[in-house]
């Protein structure tokens, strides 16, 4: 897959409409890590915000397909690097915690470092159904892979070249976050944290983020994707709740009186059974299609170093 820009280090920002951030955040960054080249991918921004990126130093491309996503998928596409940051354009993140995440990867000590958000001023920074549904996605991926992340939706993270050329990108919006800790999780990459600053946005700069739309998409997504990496505790758990109806429906049957009430509830007691069995198929059937691709996946990776 042809390059379009190589570097050692690469800070990639997302950016929609961050005009009154994105030359400070930029310059910010530059000062931290002079070695390392600052990219601002637009998507499709009203405001100026590709215009003061460039004349704060930073090398601009533009994505035209709408979603932080789509974004995503093009900086991996487009900058070829040793080691990436990424971090959002709304002056949130301290450029001062960029070395505090980036030297676990580049030490080989972690595959992806997460910025684990640390708000002065709760209130400011957070709206309260965002601590919520923070609340609701973080324990439902811990509980389902088993993990003790602290801090799903950080937009501040650092990762490696073996996760920029291997991680499929499928989420479109804001659920970009959730799915790329739930592919690393899924792969078994190392993941570790490190406490940062998290800042109210400035004044004059919006949230892009819609509570519950955004938040719906991403309750999806994690269902979407359990579905998808942990196939056979999700069938299986559609395997047995169909099993306990099936259970009840003949325990139900067998002690009422009349044979025509006894035959309809043995017939959805069978009924039940067989959709049991049936998902508790697919559930290890995809299971080992599951396997073998990861096989696959680790040998493709070990031709590509």
């Amino acid at each position: 897959m042809a390059q379009t820009a190589s570097c050692d280090i690469a800070v990639l920002v997302p950016c929609f409409n961050e005009a009154p951030t994105i030359a400070k955040v930029v310059g910010d960054f530059r000062r931290a890590l002079p070695e390392a080249t600052v990219f601002v991918f637009d998507n499709n921004s009203t405001d100026t915000t590709a215009e003061l990126a460039r004349q704060a130093g930073a090398v601009v491309f533009r994505e035209k397909r709408q979603g932080k996503g789509y974004v995503v998928a093009a900086m991996l596409e487009k900058v070829d690097a040793r080691c990436y940051l990424m971090v959002d354009g709304d002056d949130t993140y301290p450029a001062e915690s960029a070395r505090d995440l980036l030297t676990p990867v580049m030490e080989d000590r972690a595959d992806m470092v997460v910025g684990r958000r640390q708000a002065a001023d709760l209130d400011a920074s957070y709206p309260r159904f965002h601590v919520f549904g923070n609340w609701l996605v973080r324990t439902l991926i811990n509980v389902i892979f088993g993990s003790n992340l602290t801090d799903i939706m950080s937009g501040y993270r650092a990762f490696n070249r073996m996760i920029a050329r291997n991680m499929p990108i499928l989420a479109i919006g804001f659920d970009i976050e959730t799915e790329v800790t739930l592919q690393c999780l899924y792969r078994r990459w190392i993941i570790r944290e490190v406490p940062v600053a998290y800042r109210p946005r400035p004044p004059g700069s919006v949230s892009k983020l819609n509570t519950f739309s955004d938040g719906l998409r991403v309750l999806f997504r994690i269902l979407n994707l359990f579905r998808s990496y942990k196939p056979l505790t999700f069938f299986g758990g559609v395997g047995i709740v169909f099993f306990l109806i099936a259970l009840a429906a003949a325990v139900w049957g067998a002690g009422l009186e009349t044979a025509a009430n006894r035959a309809v509830m043995f017939i959805a007691a069978g009924v039940s059974m067989v959709t049991s069995l049936i998902s508790i198929g697919i559930g290890v059937t995809v299971q080992l299609v599951n396997f073998r691709f990861l096989e696959l996946d680790s040998v493709l990776r070990r031709k590509d170093r």
